[in-house]
């Protein structure tokens, strides 16, 4: 070691860069054991779900036709379940029933009004065929009336 304390010196960066190699070597050691451990345990949790999901739905399943047999155990909730469901059945038949109605009136409605708009263009065309027919009808017979007085007058002033 000098006065200057260069030895010193270069020993604390020599063994700070020692302790640098170390740190990041047990870094990327304990890198590599978490990405093992987490290809591992990703595995695992695919493989736990995979098994997890079936199961599941059976389990669903199995609650909902328990739901559906459990009313008709007993007499009395299966007598009851049953008045529901026809209540709830003529409930569903006097909506259809209602909506069937409704429809046919609106369509017989919009027939209605088709025919009454067609039958009423129908008369104004034939108006005004009729009233052009007679317009013209007017002025030919007005036309041979001249023309036969214009003859008429015509020979008379020959003879």
């Amino acid at each position: 070691m000098t006065a200057n304390g260069s030895t010193t010196t270069s020993t604390t960066t020599q063994r700070k860069t020692t302790a640098t190699q170390r740190s990041e070597s047990a870094r990327i050691r304990e890198g590599l054991t978490k990405v093992r451990n987490g290809s591992v345990s990703y595995a695992r949790e695919t493989a736990e779900r995979s098994v997890n999901v079936p199961v599941g739905a059976a389990l669903i399943v199995a609650d909902r036709v328990t739901e559906v047999v459990e009313p008709f155990t007993a007499r009395e909730t299966a007598e009851r379940e049953l008045k529901s469901l026809r209540t709830r059945v003529e409930r569903e038949l006097n909506k259809l029933e209602r909506r069937g109605a409704s429809a046919r009136r609106k369509a017989r409605t919009r027939v209605r009004q088709s025919r009454n708009r067609a039958e009423r263009q129908l008369k104004q065309r034939q108006r005004k065929v009729q009233t052009t027919v007679k317009q013209r009808r007017a002025r030919a017979e007005n036309g041979i009336k001249r023309a036969q007085t214009a003859v008429q007058e015509r020979v008379s002033t020959l003879v």
